[in-house]
């Protein structure tokens, strides 16, 4: 019922507000979603400006909405999602940018959108490992990603993403990986009863005068401390996963 009123509002009620409001309204049904799942949000307080590039690691299709919760943003996709019955056509809704992988035109194209998405002060969050996680290991990031913010000088803000149980140890409940359908992942979820998720933003990384591959050097070392710390274990090696990185 709560995704039916979401997608009715995205419908009638985004064309007649503000972006301000369209936020406002993004972050009030995260909130709810969350809520409705028993999902209990720890977050931190973080100072980065608006128009910040968020960059985190990716475990679960709740990720969007745990982002959107603390800070409501656009997201990039890969362009397939676009197709999938009623979730394209939402995400289309939310300010999505759908990438066509491997189109280096297309790719070019996707930056300027994000540079004015920057640039007009709105946050576009990224998840560079490229797929999902169970959440105990970190990917290698795709640099080329995180073009667009050093383009334009914009911050580019490292969070780290962790979920765990009631009694607060690492849960592999919301991971989204391998061969499971949603209804497989929600499923777990629903069976978890309760669950927390971690937000733990590090601090915002200025671009101004440095490499792509410098920012996403320092980004993923920003995301595996803050997770080893919240995690208490260390990550797994990132060496089997490391993703080859695209052109620009």
């Amino acid at each position: 019922m709560h995704f039916a009123w979401i997608a009715i509002g995205a419908a009638l009620l985004y064309p007649r507000v503000s972006e301000a409001q369209k936020a406002r309204l993004k972050q009030r049904w995260s909130h709810q979603i969350l809520r409705i799942l028993a999902i209990r949000l720890d977050r931190k307080p973080t100072d980065a400006p608006p128009g910040s590039l968020i960059v985190a690691n990716h475990v679960s299709w709740l990720d969007i909405f745990v982002i959107n919760a603390l800070r409501p943003s656009a997201f990039v996709s890969k362009s397939e999602v676009r197709s999938w019955p009623f979730i394209g056509w939402l995400a289309a809704k939310n300010d999505t940018v759908f990438l066509r992988r491997g189109s280096r035109g297309h790719a070019k194209v996707v930056n300027e959108e994000i540079d004015g998405k920057l640039n007009s002060g709105r946050d576009v969050a990224i998840f560079p490992e490229g797929t999902t996680t169970d959440g105990t290991h970190l990917l290698g990031f795709h640099a080329a990603l995180l073009q667009p913010a050093v383009e334009t000088g914009r911050p580019v803000l490292p969070l780290a993403i962790s979920y765990h149980d009631a009694a607060g140890g690492h849960t592999l409940g919301p991971a989204f990986v391998g061969e499971a359908t949603l209804i497989d992942s929600f499923a777990a979820i629903l069976a978890s009863r309760a669950l927390i998720v971690h937000l733990s933003p590090s601090p915002a990384i200025d671009t101004n005068g440095k490499s792509r591959r410098d920012v996403v050097r320092a980004a993923h070392e920003a995301i595996a401390s803050a997770l080893t710390t919240r995690l208490g274990f260390p990550l797994s090696s990132t060496a089997p996963g490391k993703q080859p990185d695209p052109p620009a």
